[in-house]
């Protein structure tokens, strides 16, 4: 529901959809919220991932270098260790897709939120012109009915 108000004469528009934008807003900002302190989650569970893998393959140059000094039979351990690193590496590779392809989406969504602010901006200035233009037309209009009034009551005085 539109309401009109006036300052010094100038009409101001309120709205209770000035209201549902706020919300929407602050919606928006939650969810932008959630969105960061999720991909902040994920980048850590990556980071800490990152470290365990770091860890293994320090731990697998000094088994390597500990079983070059040994028999054949260690060589089975050692692929066993090489395989798990495997398995962690290809666990990496889609949690790292998913924080990037987040982080996309996050950006894409800023970006419209962007636009639509700017557009509101040009409606809500459009609006204004459009609202002025009307005072001043009817203005004019019942100015001239006021002077019509006013000729047709000098000719009845006359009469």
């Amino acid at each position: 529901m539109m309401r009109m108000k006036s300052y010094n004469g100038t009409p101001i528009i309120g709205s209770d959809e000035d209201e549902s934008l706020k919300s929407a807003f602050l919606a928006f900002r939650i969810t932008e919220e959630e969105i960061n302190k999720k991909k902040m989650e994920l980048r850590e569970k990556v980071h800490a991932h990152f470290g365990r893998v770091e860890e293994e393959t320090k731990k697998l140059a000094e088994i390597r270098k500990e079983l070059e000094a040994l028999d054949d039979p260690w060589r089975e351990e050692v692929t066993t260790v090489r395989k798990k690193i495997d398995l962690v590496n290809k666990e990496l590779k889609p949690l790292a897709q998913s924080c990037y392809k987040k982080e996309r989406e996050y950006m894409e969504a800023l970006e419209s939120y962007t636009e639509k602010g700017k557009e509101k901006g040009q409606l809500a200035a459009r609006l204004m012109e459009l609202v002025t233009e009307s005072e001043r037309v009817r203005m004019k209009r019942l100015e001239e009915l006021s002077n019509n009034i006013e000729s047709v009551s000098q000719l009845v005085q006359k009469q």
